[in-house]
């Protein structure tokens, strides 16, 4: 023996899969690839928006571990707290070698969701980043809306204040009359009928605005309609429902 030390090579890390989950309560076979449905069955460790979602997700989806003894770690709710150390900390089972899902309440990861932050970090790490096919609400009511699909923006919340949330909209059409971008936003599900009682009384009349409800499920709602049109037509039950609105001036 020379006494020389050598040193273990570096692990690889594993890859960072982006998983989509349902909107609604239907079977994984309606909005799921057989082949990203397989990749998911095959993980040990996620990292989740909360739990109990997470879990009801992978019930879902076939999962055929038990939930008991999979790795699930939360997000941090607080972005003041995904600060590297944490994300670093969530990450550590992907920089041990394993790979990772990434999964959100609902729909796609990382999109209009505090997952991104996370991908970001991954990238960051070197760690490799997988999104898998599945439904995006966004996608999805822009594709059924009829509005324009080269330019749009998503909002997320607007604001709660009704002073705030009226001037927003008025800033939102003009700005959509100007370029012609299809604005898009949500609601907390029980505020849904207000805004959409908001868009009514402060959208001109020849705006056309989309409502997309409860998209990929059985109970779908899927309409665009004029302003002037809306104000004449029965209204839609959007009450406690996950709903989109989209506008085009």
């Amino acid at each position: 023996m020379n006494g020389e030390v050598t040193s273990s090579p570096a692990r690889t890390p594993g890859t960072l899969y982006l998983v989509p989950v349902a909107l609604g309560d239907v079977p994984w076979t309606r909005f799921l690839p057989a082949q990203a449905q397989a990749i998911t069955a095959g993980l040990h460790h996620f990292i989740v928006e909360t739990a109990r979602a997470a879990r009801a997700h992978l019930k879902q989806l076939d999962y055929p571990h038990p939930l008991r003894e999979t790795d699930i770690r939360e997000l941090p709710a607080d972005p003041a707290q995904t600060h590297h150390a944490a994300l670093d900390a969530l990450l550590a089972p992907a920089l041990a070698g394993n790979d990772v899902g990434l999964m959100s309440d609902a729909g796609c990861p990382a999109v209009a969701d505090p997952g991104a932050r996370l991908v970001a970090r991954a990238h960051a790490l070197g760690i490799r980043v997988v999104p898998l096919v599945g439904p995006s609400s966004i996608l999805l009511g822009l594709m059924g809306s009829g509005l324009n699909g080269q330019s749009f923006a998503f909002h997320g919340y607007l604001p709660v204040a009704e002073a705030e949330r009226d001037a927003t909209l008025r800033a939102l059409e003009d700005e959509s009359r100007r370029l012609g971008r299809t604005q898009i936003c949500i609601e907390t599900p029980y505020r849904n009928e207000r805004l959409f009682d908001a868009l009514l009384k402060q959208c001109r009349a020849e705006t056309r605005l989309c409502v997309a409800c409860d998209l990929s499920t059985p109970a779908e709602l899927l309409l665009t309609r004029s302003i002037r049109d809306w104000r004449k037509a029965a209204r839609p039950a959007l009450a406690k429902r996950p709903t989109l609105f989209l506008l085009l001036a």
